[in-house]
């Protein structure tokens, strides 16, 4: 049994605490002592490794030296660091002369700066995300075969850092004709205590601790290794969102994240007493946004797995779930808006945030356009926008202008008076819409929910409004990268609040519009933007299709499908089939005509619908609609043609 069974119980400063406690580490010994004077409880379990992980590490670098390894890839610095430590056990000099003769990837930026600390450079580095599929990505460029017989990777031998936890790049490899083995870096352990082991990892699924702690990246590591062999591997990509996780090293928090396991807090502090007194500060914060993360996780399950709802089997349904269909189904941006007489009527007589508010209108003009489009999906009418008033912000659509807000997020006082959502009580007219459009629309349509993404939300709250070069918020994101990540913060349990409570109130898939996001480099987007993305994405019910789409910058592909959301959306920038390549065949993709062909004619736009059918080549999982939303100045009938062309030229 774990050393502590104190039950789990909330104190005003310190957690109820999980640990892994490697070779009596006397700073877990400190952060139990210190932990039961401030009323919280830590429950560890002991675990001893050797010294080195022989005869695994030995083995790599006697294959090394005989020249039987042609390419290792080193995916984070923490690895480097590992492997760089080993080796004084080792001829460490024979060893750097081995590297010299083979090719080495590194498959992260953190990989690549610890390389070349260690005044290693690498063949191949990976500038982006270090997701599996940017990987592969980069080693196809980089590996590209002169001869169409075979693979440039045929009959190579790759050690991968730490492959079993990596299936699908190594499968990827393995796919290519490489042979691929692990290179198992960090220490080992001497002995498993099995029955212990267990019951600690039952008391973890069964949510004993409010916390987790992981002191090192060793025990990041080991815990790892230790859930995949108990048979809790789901524990790496779910159970762990409902604690509250701490990190105790920046290089454990590296090969976490690096696993997709979502750290709420790092502490780098120099001692267990400061990180203890720094976590006693952030407490009461993250228990508000994990709580509320855990209450719409294991909240009312979401019918969307039932397959006895009358639009379980719909063609839209089932391209999300990337299962074959009888016809493409298509749906679009903006179906129902101003380019329609109807909806014009309407907003003849009220302003646009009146009619956000009033959500018999906005199921009327929803469910006008759906009947008269003949598409295979309904989304709620309402704008990305609403949500931030009952944030703080003072919103107002200004005829001509657009959305303006007059009092902008600009400074960290700013930020403050900023309320990030405890509930969607301010926003249940958004809950009522939901409601109402599904119970107008027939009963095998689906209904797509949505909202802002928090960069597109950040940049109107800071901008004020519409902008042509993002100058303000991205002086904040760089410039004051602390009031940045607590901005998007505030945005993270808002939006994660907002797109749960629509899935309550009846809605079948939610996307994510970043509608911005283009403005960004790739390397912004995934230090400012993409970890609160997957944020949101992970707080969602598993059940429950997500659109994840952002606009302006084809480059974002891989972060974008590097998230949990089962399809991603497709901008026009980019053709269909080399995104679909980009993202990965096992996710279903939404897409990508542009949306100035509407404003042709019906034999141009069956052409050119053609086209990015041929693109999808039959495929499952291909959902029709635009790059962006209808412009308002298109010919009602021409968005009628495209639907009617899609369904005959997709009909199998």
């Amino acid at each position: 049994m774990p050393d502590s069974t104190h039950p789990n119980q909330q104190s005003p400063l310190a957690p109820a605490i999980g640990v892994l406690d490697l070779n009596n580490d006397p700073n877990i010994a400190q952060l139990q002592t210190l932990v039961h004077q401030q009323g919280g409880t830590v429950d560890r379990i002991s675990l001893k490794t050797v010294a080195d992980p022989a005869p695994a590490f030995s083995n790599l670098l006697s294959e090394l030296s005989i020249g039987a390894i042609d390419i290792m890839i080193f995916r984070t610095a923490a690895g480097v660091a590992q492997f760089m430590k080993n080796l004084r056990h080792h001829d460490r000099q024979r060893a750097l002369n081995s590297l010299t003769d083979i090719r080495i990837i590194a498959a992260s930026p953190n990989a690549t700066s610890a390389l070349r600390t260690n005044g290693l450079i690498p063949h191949v580095t990976v500038d982006g995300d270090a997701n599996w599929r940017n990987v592969l990505t980069t080693i196809d460029e980089n590996y590209r075969s002169t001869d169409r017989s075979g693979s440039p990777l045929a009959t190579l031998h790759i050690a991968l850092e730490d492959c079993e936890d990596w299936f699908s790049l190594s499968s990827g490899l393995e796919a290519r004709g490489a042979r691929v083995r692990a290179m198992e870096l960090f220490p080992r352990l001497a002995e498993v205590p099995t029955l212990r082991v267990q019951t600690f990892f039952e008391q973890l699924e069964a949510n004993a601790f409010e916390a987790f702690w992981f002191q090192s990246a060793l025990d990041a590591s080991v815990f790892l290794r230790l859930s995949k062999q108990f048979g809790r591997a789901r524990l790496t990509d779910h159970l762990l969102d409902h604690h509250i996780v701490i990190s105790g090293s920046h290089a454990a928090t590296e090969i976490l994240t690096d696993r997709g396991i979502l750290i709420d807090l790092t502490c780098d502090q120099a001692t267990i007493s400061e990180s203890l007194d720094y976590v006693a500060t952030q407490i009461s914060s993250l228990r508000t946004r994990k709580s509320n993360s855990i209450k719409y996780m294991s909240g009312p399950s979401s019918s969307s797995n039932d397959p006895n709802a009358p639009w379980y089997n719909s063609p839209f349904m089932k391209a999300c779930r990337g299962e074959p269909t009888d016809v493409t189904p298509i749906w679009m941006m903006r179906q129902a808006g101003r380019y329609m007489a109807e909806y014009r009527e309407v907003r003849a007589n009220v302003s646009f945030l009146e009619l956000c508010a009033n959500s018999q209108l906005c199921s009327e003009v929803m469910c006008t356009a759906v009947n008269r489009l003949g598409v295979d999906a309904a989304i709620i009418f309402s704008d990305l926008l609403p949500i931030l008033v009952p944030m703080g912000l003072d919103l107002e659509f200004v005829k001509g202008d657009g959305p303006v807000i007059h009092n902008p997020v600009r400074t960290t006082a700013d930020i403050d008076r900023v309320k990030p959502l405890d509930n969607n009580a301010e926003l249940e007219f958004v809950m009522e819409t939901v409601r109402l459009t599904r119970q107008d629309l027939p009963a095998d349509m689906p209904l797509i929910g949505f909202a802002g993404a928090p960069f597109t939300l950040a940049s109107y709250m800071i901008e004020g409004g519409a902008s042509r070069n993002y100058a303000a918020t991205k002086t904040m994101m760089h410039g004051d990268p602390g009031a940045w990540d607590q901005l998007m913060q505030h945005l993270v349990q808002s939006i994660s609040i907002y797109l749960n409570g629509q899935i309550e109130a009846g809605a079948q898939c939610v996307q994510l519009f970043d509608s911005w996001a283009g403005c960004l480099s790739f390397e912004d987007y995934r230090t400012h933007v993409h970890p609160h993305v997957q944020k949101i994405i992970a707080s969602l019910p598993s059940d429950v299709p997500v659109i994840n789409f952002a606009t302006g910058n084809p480059a974002l592909l891989p972060l974008l499908a590097d998230t949990r959301a089962s399809v991603i959306g497709i901008d026009w920038r980019t053709r269909l089939d080399d995104a679909w390549q980009t993202v990965g065949h096992d996710r279903a993709v939404q897409g990508n005509l542009d949306p100035t062909v509407l404003l042709t004619n019906p034999t141009e736009i069956r052409r050119q619908a053609k086209i990015v059918l041929d693109q999808a080549a039959g495929r499952p999982g291909h959902i029709f609609n635009l790059g962006h939303g209808i412009l308002p100045m298109t010919d009602v009938d021409n968005a009628i043609a495209l639907v009617d062309a899609v369904h005959e030229l997709s009909q199998k």
